[in-house]
């Protein structure tokens, strides 16, 4: 090998060993930026109301003679019926859910007392309604239907008052997603600032779960129970720091 060979291939494992250098540094360079990141969280929250109601109405009629019973039960529809027309309800609308007939006599487990009313005859109306305000309108004069001899009845299975629900979350998902994630890159941007650096990209992000939650929170009360409502959700957001 001549001397200009030997200067040529000096030359090139010169450059080979400067290029080799410069690739480690960066390697390591992004190795210590991707330890640097800072977590937050951003969230969105919207009042909304409630756009449909859920109203089971129950109530029975007793009777020792059966067809009494019946006439009483129908009787009792009848006034129910006229009573949601009044409140400004379809009673087409309305649908029958439950329909029981019990002989107390027929109970192998009941005592050896006087029956004084064999039959109980109960029955559940569901009232479904676009219209919440109507249905809260007409739960509180509820009393009207005691006045007209409709005997009540509480199901264990099932709440006679009215809940109240939301069904346009989605068509809100998308706005409040971007809204929690802008309020998540100012917390980002306002610890960058105080730290000398600045955001970089997103390393990792996480949508919280969208809740549903009363608008006036106070113990015992639910969030079905009250047509005034806050869509509530919260993303964690992990963004990576430069500088």
């Amino acid at each position: 090998m001549d001397k200009r060979e030997r200067l040529i291939s000096a030359a090139i494992l010169a450059v080979g060993i400067l290029l080799a250098g410069w690739l480690i540094g960066r390697g390591l360079m992004a190795w210590r930026t991707a330890d640097r990141y800072v977590t937050v969280k951003g969230f969105s929250e919207r009042e909304v109301r409630a756009d449909t109601a859920l109203w089971p109405i129950r109530f029975v009629s007793t009777s020792d003679n059966l067809g009494r019973a019946q006439g009483d039960i129908k009787k009792s529809k009848d006034i129910i019926l006229s009573f949601l027309e009044k409140h400004g309800m379809d009673p087409k609308t309305v649908e029958i859910q439950k329909f029981e007939v019990t002989d107390i006599l027929a109970n192998p487990y009941r005592g050896t007392g006087t029956v004084q009313s064999r039959y109980i005859i109960s029955q559940t109306l569901m009232v479904r309604s676009t219209d919440p305000s109507r249905v809260m309108a007409a739960s509180q004069a509820i009393g009207d239907l005691v006045d007209a001899g409709v005997i009540l009845s509480a199901n264990s299975g099932m709440e006679s008052t009215p809940s109240f629900l939301f069904t346009g979350l989605n068509a809100l998902k998308p706005e409040m997603i971007a809204e929690a994630t802008a309020n998540a890159r100012q917390a980002a941007e306002q610890f960058a600032k105080d730290s000398g650096s600045r955001v970089g990209g997103i390393r990792k992000a996480t949508q919280g779960v969208f809740e549903i939650l009363p608008r006036d929170r106070t113990p015992g009360v639910m969030e079905w129970t009250q047509p005034n409502k806050t869509l509530r959700v919260v993303t964690t957001i992990e963004y990576y720091l430069e500088g």
